[in-house]
């Protein structure tokens, strides 16, 4: 989902909020079931938890630096509508359920984050109405650092990965 109309009508559409947070939880889970036998049932329960934690770390990140470091003058959003166009962008993380494959599993990982983020540069760009992707990308990078830390911290310090 990389159609910049698709995200301006998720923007534009609060009933979407459901749907949005149904992608979320949905691609939260992959990653849990994509880590099972890596990392046994509670990486399944684990994953699934800090991926969903660490997705809303990402979004209200991004909306925050979004709406008050980096507006443009036409910026009008609300947190909500960011939720739903960023749930959507996580569409791509449901692939890492294929991390359960022995071998090539942990390549399903990287390429759903680089996906998740190319889409969530343009619902980010969509939602917060810049005229500049080059912005809606520095507001990406900034919040998926913050993302990063929480997603990978716990992970490191339990040992999970």
């Amino acid at each position: 989902m990389l159609d910049p109309e698709v995200y301006e009508e998720v923007e534009a559409d609060p009933s979407a909020t459901f749907s949005a947070a149904l992608v979320v939880v949905l691609s939260a889970l992959a990653a849990g079931i994509g880590s099972i036998f890596t990392a046994g049932v509670f990486g399944l329960i684990a994953y699934s938890l800090f991926a969903l934690f660490a997705w809303y770390v990402w979004a209200f990140s991004c909306y925050y630096i979004g709406t008050r470091l980096l507006p443009e003058y036409e910026t009008e959003a609300d947190h909500g509508q960011l939720l739903r166009t960023m749930g959507f962008a996580a569409a791509p993380g449901l692939i890492r359920v294929l991390g359960v494959i022995p071998g090539i599993g942990g390549l399903f990982y990287p390429l759903a984050g680089i996906w998740m983020l190319i889409a969530t540069v343009i619902a980010v760009r969509q939602a917060l109405d810049y005229s500049s992707t080059p912005r809606a990308v520095a507001v990406c990078t900034l919040g998926w650092i913050v993302y990063a830390a929480v997603a990978f911290l716990p992970a490191y310090i339990f040992r999970l990965e």
